[in-house]
């Protein structure tokens, strides 16, 4: 199959990392692996931090135009023959697809669309019903959350709704673990304000109320929050704190490889594939049972997941694995089995291959 893939939000070849760009990337890994030959239909990025009606005027115009050239194209080289839209929310919404696909009897698919009911009033109404609209339009919605898929079918009950699981390209974790680092904590995220500071702020306040324990930490990640996150770990000694800043992806498994327990509560997290990296490398997640989290992490089996804003339950699941190597051991191989079996590029093109048999093509 012909597919034209579009993610409005952020290209597979944007030039900053981010977890959106690197599933971007994965998904087009997986289709191609399905034997499937995925074209990059445009590199227009639509996203408003604000909503601007300049700024969405002006990008809708760019919209058009892009619209046009996509014409242009494939009435001369022919049409795809589905258009794969990845990740459409009410700052990022596909302008492109939905007409293109109707214009041309092609199917359209959404992965990871997203709806807030919170934003159909206000400023954002008129971005949302375009999101509303390419759900209810598209021949299949595929969900990567039970959250997620609740709210799309909240809010268009007729869509077509399927479930794919978050997944990872586990090729880099191949290598078994040494188990050498059982008291290293490691931490991959970026310093942003919002919820990634929420998310630092914890992590500092449970570590401090276990000092008496024997833990390093390790963490990779930087951003414009970088001297509001560090301030959070002033009260910690600083020779038991490693801050790598930020690291190309590719080194990324090293710092798992040398680690005992990934601790990250998770705020705001639509599932986090650093997470699945981390059980692929053989550690054991502590995380709180909030947003997507649960979707990635298995409480009781790959980790635990605490109540959250519970500092000291958060505080006491990282104690637990520090105290109890048996545990953690155990938990280390349920992880990595989990991602290297469940999770992995080759379940993903698994379960593509089944929902997209689901769609009539013209």
């Amino acid at each position: 199959m012909r597919i034209a893939f579009y993610a409005p939000l952020k290209s597979p070849n944007h030039p900053v990392v981010s977890g959106d760009r690197q599933m971007a990337r994965m998904l087009v890994q997986a289709l191609q692996h399905g034997g499937h030959s995925v074209e990059l239909a445009s590199e227009l990025r639509f996203y408003l931090r604000q909503p601007e009606p300049k700024s969405f005027d002006a990008l809708m115009i760019e919209a058009r135009d892009e619209a046009a050239r996509l014409t242009r194209l494939w009435d001369r080289d022919g049409k795809p023959d589905l258009w794969f839209s990845y990740h459409p929310y009410y700052k990022a919404p596909d302008l492109i697809g939905p007409e293109l696909a109707l214009a041309f009897a092609i199917p359209y698919v959404t992965a990871e669309a997203s709806y807030s009911e919170r934003r159909n009033a206000g400023s954002w109404a008129d971005s949302q019903a375009l999101v509303a609209r390419a759900i209810e339009q598209a021949a299949l919605n595929i969900c990567f959350t039970q959250r997620d898929r609740q709210g799309l079918a909240d809010a268009v009950p007729h869509a077509a709704l399927g479930m794919l699981s978050p997944f990872i390209d586990t090729s880099a974790f191949h290598e078994m673990p040494v188990l050498d680092y059982p008291t290293r904590l490691v931490t991959v995220a970026m310093m942003r304000p919002g919820d990634k500071v929420l998310s630092y702020r914890m992590l500092a306040q449970a570590l401090g109320l276990i000092g008496h324990l024997p833990w390093t930490l390790s963490v990779v990640g930087d951003g414009p929050a970088r001297d509001e996150v560090k301030a959070q770990f002033a009260g910690l000694p600083a020779d038991r704190i490693e801050w790598l800043g930020a690291i190309e992806p590719v080194a990324v498994p090293d710092v798992l490889y040398r680690g005992g327990i990934y601790v990250w509560p998770g705020y705001g997290e639509a599932y986090g594939i650093a997470y699945l990296e981390a059980q692929a490398a053989g550690l054991p997640v502590v995380a709180q049972d909030i947003a997507g989290v649960p979707e990635v992490v298995r409480h009781g089996q790959t980790g635990f997941l605490t109540p959250p804003g519970d500092v000291a339950a958060f505080a006491s699941a990282i104690a637990r694995l520090l105290a109890n190597n048996d545990e953690r051991t155990v938990m280390a191989a349920e992880a990595r089995r989990f991602v290297l079996e469940e999770r992995s590029l080759g379940a993903a093109k698994a379960r593509l291959a089944e929902l997209l048999k689901m769609i009539p093509l013209s």
